[in-house]
């Protein structure tokens, strides 16, 4: 049975880790620009930490505690007070978990880089054929270049400050693109996703389905419908990419509760951080009633797995490295393993929504 003590407990040293990360100079990733790339430390404005403050603040929502709001905000105060890198795909991702502080709390300071920020997003980043956000990062082009990473990236932040912004604009843009983007890169075959799709070559490249990229779907979908408000036919069509990814993600769960970093493939790695985000969107679905009992098993599975993956220090173990787009699928099976800041977050929000169901259990206890 669940415990909510030690979910708790286990979610500090979570958040604990995750500020405790540093780049140890074994990556070496220069950007365009010829700035040096920090994808691992706490410290930097990337993707990764984008996707760790979007964890540490959905923890304080379900907290309200004072010191997880305090980390928060003084990490963008730290980094506004200097120049921020210039929007892309990748650096946009820190500022989901702004626009979420400033929708809870009002805050003054927050307003005007996210709105400048937004509007950079909607009129300055390229766009591929049938204007979807060309996957531009800060040490790559990619012209023509569909990634599901983007969802997560981009459209979850535009959905959410759109809405509370009262800038409908923003969150049809967002709605755009999870269509085009589910258009091209879910594989029919499956109802899984594919990493990416080329407009110059019309292809999948590896036809990789790619574990991370398909977790940042599950974990996204349900928080982009409710960041946005979706509602009508565009909230039934997205529920119906979700099932059909997860009918699929649920034969292929490993007996120990993880995920390949390939899903189909049993002979590439189990991977943490695809398996805290398969198991947060499966547990958040069955709460919801969206998805079944059989989600909410595979997602407890899935919560033991990633529980066995957390050391001492609170570092989430066996998460690949940030991964580029493969022309064939050995590239997905030789990335290297990496703690980082996206591993952490992922965990953070599994455990957070586990504590949710810690409740459910005693209600039920009870009856």
């Amino acid at each position: 049975m669940l415990e909510r003590g030690s979910l708790v407990r286990q979610l500090d040293r979570l958040v604990e880790g995750m500020v405790a990360l540093r780049h140890d100079g074994t990556f070496h990733e220069p950007n365009l620009d010829g700035s040096p790339g920090d994808y691992i430390s706490f410290a930097g404005w990337e993707w990764p930490q984008g996707v760790g403050l979007y964890g540490l603040v959905r923890y304080w929502e379900f907290t309200g505690a004072d010191h997880h709001r305090a980390l928060v905000e003084a990490w963008y105060e730290r980094q506004l007070a200097r120049k921020p890198p210039s929007p892309n795909v990748n650096t946009t991702a820190p500022m989901l978990a702004l626009s979420i502080l400033w929708a809870r709390t009002r805050d003054e300071r927050w307003r005007q880089p996210l709105e400048g920020w937004a509007d950079l997003v909607l009129n300055g980043l390229p766009r591929t054929d049938e204007q979807g956000f060309q996957h531009i990062v800060s040490d790559s082009i990619n012209p023509g270049e569909l990634w599901d990473d983007t969802l997560f990236m981009v459209a979850l932040f535009l959905a959410n400050y759109g809405r509370a912004a009262g800038r409908p604009e923003l969150v049809e843009e967002s709605i755009r693109q999870f269509l085009l983007h589910a258009h091209y890169l879910t594989d029919t075959e499956t109802g899984l996703w594919f990493h990416g799709w080329t407009f110059e070559g019309r292809h999948n490249f590896a036809r990789a389905r790619w574990a991370r990229g398909n977790a940042w779907i599950t974990a996204g979908l349900l928080d982009f419908i409710e960041l946005g408000g979706i509602e009508g036919g565009v909230k039934d069509f997205l529920l119906g990419c979700l099932c059909s990814q997860v009918s699929a993600l649920l034969r292929y769960q490993h007996e120990s509760g993880g995920w390949h970093t390939l899903v189909d493939d049993p002979t590439s790695y189990l991977e943490t951080s695809a398996t805290a985000g398969f198991g947060y969107g499966l547990l958040k679905g069955a709460r919801l009633g969206i998805l079944g009992d059989d989600a909410r098993v595979a997602g407890l599975k899935a919560l033991s797995f990633v529980l066995s993956n957390i050391d001492e220090r609170g570092t989430v173990q066996n998460v690949s490295y940030g991964t580029r787009m493969g022309r064939d699928l050995q590239f997905y099976r030789d990335i290297p393993i990496q703690p980082t800041a996206y591993g952490q977050a992922l965990a953070i929000l599994l455990l957070a929504e586990a504590v949710r169901h810690t409740d459910e259990i005693q209600v039920e206890a009870a009856q």
